[in-house]
């Protein structure tokens, strides 16, 4: 924890995605990161955001004024987004039952211009996280659906 301050946004990013994948949560780290995560925000890259709100998910350890942080700086970013980035964000939010409205409503027309880009799982966690989170894009969970069948034909 006392390197922390030496840390940039990827070796933060990278930290606490390697603590989730490995299934282990540390409130302290995890407490920790997040104050530093949001103080290197406008450092973050997408996959930086992705792989920070992945974890904390994954993990269940709840961090509202990051996810909210989050989502303003992923607005800002999405372009540079790929389709893993996408469906691991929406997930994420999703698993901590935080919704962002605006951020939501970004992302659907980037994600429907990636729809080929995206796995068959990452779709479904798409139309998961939506539907889970009560969040309404017709033109996109219908594009997702035509998308799939495609794929089964």
């Amino acid at each position: 924890l006392q390197k922390l301050d030496a840390f940039n946004s990827q070796e933060i990013a990278n930290t606490i995605w390697a603590y989730a994948k490995v299934g282990h949560s540390s409130p302290k780290l995890f407490d920790a990161i997040s104050h530093k995560a949001m103080e290197k925000l406008d450092d973050f890259n997408s996959q930086d955001i992705a792989n920070t709100v992945w974890a904390y998910a994954k993990v269940g350890h709840s961090s509202p004024k990051l996810f909210d942080a989050i989502s303003h700086k992923a607005m800002e970013k999405l372009d540079d987004f790929n389709s893993q980035n996408i469906a691991n964000t929406v997930w994420a939010y999703a698993k901590a039952d935080r919704l962002p409205p605006k951020l939501f409503d970004a992302i659907s027309p980037v994600a429907m211009e990636k729809l080929g880009d995206f796995t068959s799982r990452d779709l479904d966690s798409i139309v998961e996280a939506y539907t889970k989170l009560g969040h309404s894009s017709p033109k996109l969970l219908d594009a997702i659906e035509l998308e799939q069948k495609k794929r089964k034909e």
